[in-house]
């Protein structure tokens, strides 16, 4: 439960959004005093407006703090309804730039919060916890906010909002990453080592592969899965038969 808190905290900002407290365009007040507010860590603070940035409620500036979005959760705000293939498909042309921009700009202290998370990732057990979903997001908004370019940063946000918030894309995602988490795990880590290494060309060839990787879990998972309903619907219709024609 300690790995969720952040979410409950994420609501209660939002409801003092919706109430004016925060109006948009306004700073939140520091993590220091954010956390004194709602009686919890910093860390936990800290997790919750990277998940208020991801869904478009807030924008954070380096060194300058956190502010509240003009619009957020308006009728433009609204997602397209897309499937999973299609958002991975754009995810994997944006994140593979933001990749190479990253590795362009990569500095040691970029790297070493990159490798706390992959380390964060390869002790997760898969047992059907969010707490692994929580930690990718934070590697992709952290290499797209090392991007340097706040463009590919905010539609890698809403790119994540779809990923999220979406019912259908969220289901398919889901299956994939708690069945192959140590792929992902691994895939992670290859990303991480070339932008180490401060190669954009590698970095986005780890990306791409990444997300083809991907790609195909996930249709191997869609295809599962419309076998098994097939299977499903003929076990119902046997039964259903088999009553109808006893003697």
């Amino acid at each position: 439960m300690k790995s969720r808190l952040y979410k409950s905290i994420v609501s209660e900002i939002l409801t003092l959004i919706d109430e004016g407290i925060f109006p948009p365009g306004s700073r939140l007040p520091g993590e220091r005093e954010l956390a004194e507010r709602f009686d919890v860590s910093r860390v936990t603070i800290r997790e919750a407006e990277i998940a208020l940035e991801a869904l478009g409620h807030i924008v954070i500036k380096t060194g300058s703090g956190a502010y509240v979005q003009r619009g957020a959760g308006s009728p433009s705000d609204a997602l397209p309804n897309v499937t999973a293939f299609e958002l991975t498909a754009a995810r994997a042309v944006i994140e593979a730039e933001a990749a190479a921009l990253a590795a362009a700009n990569m500095t040691d202290e970029g790297i070493a919060h990159l490798d706390g998370l992959i380390e964060a990732m390869s002790s997760v057990v898969p047992n059907g916890s969010d707490e692994g979903d929580d930690i990718d997001r934070q590697f992709h908004l952290s290499i797209a906010r090392m991007s340097g370019n706040p463009v590919i940063e905010f539609n890698v946000q809403q790119l994540w909002r779809i990923r999220n918030e979406l019912p259908q894309v969220q289901k398919v995602y889901s299956s994939v990453c708690v069945t192959d988490a140590k792929a992902r795990t691994d895939e992670h880590a290859s990303i991480c080592a070339a932008l180490r290494d401060r190669d954009p060309a590698a970095a986005r060839l780890a990306m791409r592969e990444h997300f083809h990787r991907l790609f195909e879990a996930m249709l191997v998972a869609t295809e599962n899965r419309a076998v098994e309903e097939v299977k499903r619907k003929i076990g119902e219709d046997r039964q259903r038969f088999l009553v109808t024609t006893q003697i």
